[in-house]
């Protein structure tokens, strides 16, 4: 049987905001993969480029464990690689390059794969997998073990066949996700991931998928790898790999990087009951839309289960753009959404974007002003981002040059026309998280005053930053007003 490495292009070192939260998780759609070619026989080993320094590090895996196959599968499941930035694309370039020259064939599946799949051809790749990869990559895997030449059959692939490009039809995604085995995470060495968590964060977070796709049409968002249907895991899936990664690994806590979680009828209502029976003790954070929060029974399985922060996509406080993006949510909704977990004592976060094509002054401060009035527990502030495959972006591909990715998660570059020059979003972010800082302080201030009892020294410690963020907030402001001049055309 044929050797196959396993390895993806996301580096941790050349996203420096990452870097810097200190936050990584091990690359599950990778180990995915690598579990399934393994059930079937096949001698697998990975290479986690996350905490390595440059490309040219695969040449050890290469040269140690002698693969016939390298195989680049990027961690569809983290946004972060959905970004498809240009400093990881460059990193996949260059190990395709390195395994070509020492006789592997290279498979690649990814988010950028997918939009560029002819410049990842043109690199010396020798198949793109498109879609949801793993059976097609099995079969891929096997008919080169067999010596097929005919690679047409196979559904979701791109390749060349003598110069001539070569792209067969999609493949349908998997509907029973809990007939592929458990990810591989035995391959991982998961201690720098503990060691940058304890140290960035005081505790120990593992990623975990409960479901792929999603079925809502916001036409900003791209889904290369899963599409727009939704499909899950059992509950009793879940908890068995939970208890294993327990056992394994003695998490404190789990991101669940589902698009949605727990959209299914009934399935948190069943989970939070087997996280109970099984006395599973964790904290967990999720990704929801506010109008799927909007039921009390529903928050307060979540609550029971060890929910302690839920991630909504509010994006904008202006209801006219959130109906510019299709988004299908209400400002009311966004509000009683927050409300009710609050008051299940589940942290609210906040997915802002700011530059959405017609956006206004008004829809700005808007936006600005439902924050302060919510004052969620976090914020995640960016603009808008054009992705091929979306009606926002063939809007905007006219305006846009040769430039259409970022580097990194933090540049934050608008790459097309709009209401404000790129200067200007970058420092309405600034004075954004300033702004919200303060009314965060400004509340915690508030209750001293009103309820004394419940004096913390973190709750000191927050309202003590408003000598700090009052002035940062109106100097970030003046800044503001200053880039306030509409983009040149």
């Amino acid at each position: 049987m044929q050797k196959i490495l396993f390895s993806h292009s996301y580096f941790l070192q050349f996203d420096p905001k990452q870097w810097k939260t200190g936050q990584p998780y091990p690359p599950l759609g990778t180990l995915y993969a690598a579990a399934l070619l393994r059930q079937h026989g096949y001698t697998v080993s990975l290479f986690d480029t996350m905490f390595e320094s440059s490309a040219e590090s695969i040449f050890h895996p290469l040269e140690t464990f002698h693969p016939d196959i390298l195989v680049m599968y990027d961690d569809g499941f983290n946004y972060l690689t959905k970004m498809c930035l240009t400093n990881m694309r460059e990193a996949a370039f260059r190990m395709i390059a390195i395994a070509k020259q020492r006789g592997c064939r290279v498979i690649v599946s990814s988010s950028d794969a997918a939009d560029h799949y002819e410049s990842y051809l043109d690199q010396g790749a020798d198949f793109i997998v498109l879609g949801e990869a793993e059976i097609t990559l099995l079969e891929l895997v096997h008919a080169l073990q067999t010596g097929t030449t005919d690679f047409t059959p196979i559904a979701g692939l791109a390749f060349k066949n003598n110069d001539i490009l070569v792209k067969t039809p999609k493949r349908p995604v998997l509907r029973d996700l809990d007939s592929l085995p458990l990810p591989a995470w035995d391959l991982v060495d998961i201690t720098p991931y503990r060691n940058r968590w304890m140290k960035s964060s005081g505790y120990f977070s593992l990623n975990m998928a409960t479901t792929r796709g999603c079925p809502f049409k916001c036409n900003w968002c791209a889904k290369p790898i899963y599409g727009n249907r939704y499909n899950s895991r059992s509950p009793e899936h879940v908890v068995q790999e939970l208890k294993m990664l327990k056992e394994k690994f003695q998490f404190d806590h789990i991101w669940f990087c589902d698009d949605i979680f727990g959209l299914k009828p009934g399935w948190v209502h069943q989970f939070a009951n087997l996280v109970e029976k099984e006395s599973l003790r964790f904290r967990f954070k999720i990704q929801a839309r506010a109008d799927l929060l909007l039921q009390e029974n529903y928050i307060r399985d979540l609550a029971r289960a060890g929910c302690e922060n839920v991630w909504m996509g509010a994006e904008s406080g202006s209801q006219q753009i959130l109906d510019a993006m299709d988004k299908g949510i209400t400002i009311a909704q966004l509000y009683e959404a927050t409300r009710l977990l609050k008051k299940h004592h589940i942290q609210p976060s906040f997915f802002i974007q700011f530059g959405y094509p017609g956006e206004t002054k008004a829809d700005i401060m808007k936006t600005i002003r439902m924050i302060n009035e919510l004052l969620p527990h976090s914020i995640g502030i960016s603009v808008s981002y054009p992705l091929p495959g979306t009606a926002f972006y063939e809007r905007v591909k006219a305006q846009m040059s040769e430039k259409t990715n970022w580097t990194d998660s933090d540049e934050l570059q608008l790459m097309f026309h709009n209401t404000y020059q790129p200067a200007f979003y970058k420092q309405l972010h600034r004075y954004v998280h300033k702004s919200y800082h303060k009314h965060l302080a400004l509340a915690q201030l508030k209750t001293i005053f009103t309820r004394p009892a419940s004096l913390s020294f973190q709750g000191l410690k927050k309202a003590a930053a408003i000598a700090w963020y009052i002035p940062a907030a109106f100097i970030a402001k003046q800044k503001l007003n200053a880039l306030e001049r509409p983009a040149a055309i």
